[in-house]
């Protein structure tokens, strides 16, 4: 079958993300032991990440479950926000974009609840592609095939029409294994040479 559709993952592919080291600082700061943060506030994260909570909730538990004001409340979430968000990979973002309308494109991400308004504020993904589906608004993340499932739904395509970025390998492996072309992202020159190979192998 033609490829159709270009699915991108965000981070760690559109947005640059390297560690930032902001729960080592946090558990510096309330006199945590390495990796407790993670421990104490998991059950918040994942809610966010899958929806289960509003970005308001999160921010009361945190606040309620490690004693913080408001003030230190904001200033923890700024500090995750800022690694979460990263910096634009700008040739690839611009390659993406390029890919319309000659296909359609979508970005399906696991993201965390606040991550639509905050990263079209930034990064303007809303205008950026046709289809955007976050982990956090639909209650299913990655690797879960249901997630890839819905995307080829809602683009109106089967599996082997779509092509698939993302850097983790587990991604990787559950679209190859419902049959989309999937790609591991190691490098911004590495991706696009082997999309273009897959779209060039669909011409000829």
């Amino acid at each position: 079958m033609a490829i159709r559709a270009i699915v991108f993952d965000i981070g760690g592919v559109l947005e640059i993300t390297p560690e930032t080291g902001w729960p080592a600082k946090w558990e510096a700061a309330l006199q945590l032991q390495p990796g407790e943060l993670e421990q104490q506030l998991r059950h918040v994260w994942r809610g966010g990440s899958l929806g289960t909570i509003s970005e308001a909730e999160v921010e009361q538990s945190v606040g309620a479950i490690l004693g913080l004001a408001q003030a230190r409340v904001d200033a923890l979430m700024q500090d995750l926000w800022t690694e979460y968000l990263g910096t634009l990979n700008v040739k690839l973002t611009n390659y993406f974009a390029s890919l319309r309308p000659r296909y359609q494109t979508a970005i399906l991400s696991n993201s965390f609840v606040g991550a639509r308004s905050k990263e079209h504020e930034r990064y303007q993904f809303g205008d950026l592609c046709d289809l955007l589906i976050y982990s956090h608004e639909e209650g299913i993340e990655k690797p879960d095939r249901r997630i890839f499932e819905l995307t080829c739904e809602r683009l109106r395509v089967q599996p082997e029409e779509m092509v698939f970025l993302d850097d983790h390998p587990p991604h990787v492996a559950a679209a190859r294994e419902l049959g989309i072309h999937a790609i591991l992202f190691q490098t911004t020159d590495q991706a696009i040479a082997e999309i273009e190979e897959r779209l060039q192998a669909d011409r000829t």
